[in-house]
């Protein structure tokens, strides 16, 4: 079964061609980085302008790659939510017409479903599975007894982790994208200044971060103010630490408490090595998997796995009048 993903929701133009939900024919990714790192993050109006401009080229790219024909594909599948609305819609436009023209089911696809999908390509999910979600709109801990079932179980009252990474490395004058920069100097430096861990005691799986934010950002203020040396890098291991100690904590519990046999992380944070480091450190009683660090930003292969499993387990194709959905529910 041929499935051609299409992902849009943010600042990456993406169609893919996945083969039985797990062998990845192509995968193409156009990227917007270096537009939106002059702004110091992602311009939605400049986002949906940019998908227009490159969502025909990455539709041909992806099928010479696959060295398939567009009659060949059995499904569509395109992240309908949640993301930027003028990004989504481009996405769904393009994948309808693709759908239409040739005769081909199309179903729509939550973003998540496809972070915690990009697991299964180069791992087999084991039930019951808990998924730890790290983006910069997401954090929440998703447990799963079976394929395309998900049961939030916690999640962020505030910011998301990806966020408060962003808002901490702007703070810190790091460049565009801050994350990854943030997660870089962290492991140059040292946990001296013993931040909080937000919600770190509390018995539910719920998780904060505004608060750690602005602690980091008063502190940088602070030390700015009295015109205080102090090591960029020093300042990221001890965000990163209280960051970690939290989301493994929590995801540790959750798994003990409802006996998973799997963990998966997912989302781009999933690519943080302090995080990827922490976590398999103190997690060794039960497997834990990470996506390959191309599949844990947004692209359209993880797409084409989740609408595999979710029209492989009964969920019906959608009409033409699916649409792009900012606030969709997983």
């Amino acid at each position: 079964m041929y499935v051609m993903g299409v992902e849009s929701s943010c600042d990456e133009t993406s169609v893919a061609i996945v083969k039985d939900g797990k062998t990845v024919l192509a995968n193409v990714v156009l990227s917007q980085i270096d537009i939106h790192k002059e702004y110091g993050g992602v311009v939605p109006e400049i986002a949906s302008r940019e998908h227009v401009k490159g969502i025909s080229l990455v539709f041909d790219q992806s099928i010479k790659k696959a060295g398939i024909q567009y009659k060949d594909i059995d499904l569509v599948a395109v992240t309908e939510g949640p993301g930027l609305i003028g990004s989504l819609l481009v996405g769904v436009a393009a994948a309808k017409v693709v759908a239409m023209n040739y005769d081909i089911p199309i179903i729509g696809i939550h973003h998540i479903a496809g972070h915690i999908y990009a697991n299964n390509i180069e791992h087999d999910l084991v039930f019951p599975c808990l998924a730890l979600v790290v983006s910069g709109g997401h954090t929440e801990l998703i447990l799963m007894d079976k394929h395309y079932q998900f049961k939030k179980i916690g999640e962020t009252v505030d910011d998301a982790v990806g966020e408060a990474y962003d808002k901490v490395a702007r703070v810190l004058d790091l460049p565009y994208p801050g994350g990854p920069m943030v997660d870089k100097l962290a492991q140059q430096g040292k946990d001296l200044y013993h931040f909080p861990r937000p919600l770190f005691d509390s018995k539910d799986y719920q998780f904060s971060f505004s608060g750690l934010k602005s602690h980091v950002i008063n502190l940088h203020h602070n030390l700015s103010q009295r015109h205080e040396v102090f090591e960029l890098a020093d300042f990221c291991a001890s965000f990163q630490e209280a960051v970690t100690d939290v989301l493994v904590k929590k995801t540790k519990a959750a798994a003990k408490e409802y006996q998973v046999k799997q963990i998966i992380v997912a989302g781009g944070v999933a690519a943080n090595k302090g995080l990827r480091g922490k976590i398999s450190r103190e997690i060794t009683d039960i497997p834990v998997c990470f996506p390959s660090l191309g599949y844990c930003t947004d692209n359209a292969a993880m797409i084409a796995v989740a609408g595999f499993f979710k029209y492989k387990t009964g969920n019906k194709a959608d009409d033409y009048t699916i649409n792009g959905n900012s606030r969709l529910e997983l």
